[in-house]
């Protein structure tokens, strides 16, 4: 019968992560569990097949910063437990918002990688670096927010413009007025995700709730202390406001000056991921609703997209539009 990682994982007394994780040498693992882990391996009898298979370096670049989803993003490539062991899969955390940082990180990939993700920024140079990149075989995806004019072989991620279309729907359904004022946040414009979610949004207001003013947009580069530094001054400003759409991360800093200004549960607020964080804000009614997607899904299917091209398979979905549900306090999933 045939021995499989989670017959090690059991027998050892560790996760399949894990044997995984000491399977293909990273980082973080106890020295004992190194030793031990193996040694059982052996004992029962499995054959590492990945010898015998083309291994597959897989290399993901993605924003570093306080951004939450981008945090359980990158943990879930990262802690990948049912990945062949020929697949060997890097994080790289760059600056956020940076054209430069991403550009020279894709650079340092041209002889080291075999399958390239990110996280794009549509910018020249970024641009530039990703058609190098493919000039020299190496197989491109981009994941959350995509990039105009570059050969790539997919993208994984929600469809941003109808995200921003549903949350312009919810705010307007929740605010339910002639004449009100709202407001966007944006972790930066940089981001075509960004772009597209307020594209969407600015329609669907537009189209079906004529009555909306929107008042301005903030930058606020998914920054905690910029967001409620912004949402504090936007809310002294503007006493009459009704609602805020938060297109990125940074949902803690406007939480916060919603909740000092005594106007939480006052002011409709929409923002995106379920995290810890806005967990806690839907149940205390800071926040109203909270467009979700699926960090372990987007992972798995970057992964599995980028390994096949990599071995010159077919990807059998140029573009995948990962799902998206609406959470609310009444709804909130468990851990």
């Amino acid at each position: 019968m045939k021995v499989k990682i989670s017959d090690i994982a059991r027998e050892a007394g560790v996760s399949t992560a894990t044997v995984y994780r000491v399977m293909n040498r990273r980082n973080g693992v106890r020295s004992h569990t190194r030793d031990h882990v193996p040694s059982v391996a052996e004992r029962l009898g499995y054959i590492d097949h990945s010898e015998s298979i083309s291994s597959v370096a897989l290399d993901f670049v993605l924003p570093g910063g306080p951004n939450t989803y981008l945090n359980l993003l990158a943990n879930a490539l990262e802690q990948q437990s049912d990945l062949p062991l020929a697949v060997r899969v890097r994080v790289h955390r760059i600056q956020g918002f940076n054209p430069t940082a991403l550009s020279e990180a894709l650079q340092t990939l041209h002889h080291e990688s075999q399958g390239v993700g990110l996280v794009a920024l549509d910018h020249p140079t970024v641009r530039e670096a990703v058609r190098d990149l493919a000039a020299a075989g190496i197989p491109i995806l981009t994941m959350v927010s995509d990039i105009s004019n570059v050969p790539r072989i997919g993208y994984v991620g929600i469809d941003n413009r109808g995200a921003g279309r549903l949350a312009g729907h919810l705010l307007g359904r929740f605010i339910r007025g002639k004449r009100h004022k709202i407001a966007l946040f944006a972790g930066s414009l940089s981001y075509r995700g960004h772009e597209e979610r307020e594209m969407g949004f600015r329609h669907i207001i537009a189209e079906e709730f004529a009555g909306l003013l929107i008042e301005q947009l903030r930058e606020n580069l998914d920054d905690f202390e910029r967001s409620y530094a912004e949402a504090k001054t936007l809310l002294e400003a503007h006493p009459d406001l009704a609602g805020i759409y938060n297109i990125g991360a940074g949902n803690r800093g406007i939480a916060r000056a919603l909740e000092e200004s005594g106007r939480a549960g006052e002011v409709v607020f929409i923002g995106h991921e379920l995290t810890e964080h806005t967990r806690r804000f839907l149940l205390s009614g800071v926040m109203d609703a909270v467009i979700d997607q699926y960090p372990r899904l987007e992972a798995r299917e970057a992964t599995n997209a980028l390994a096949k091209a990599a071995r010159g398979q077919t990807v059998d979905r140029a573009t995948l539009a990962i799902g998206m549900q609406v959470i609310f306090r009444e709804n909130i999933p468990p851990r």
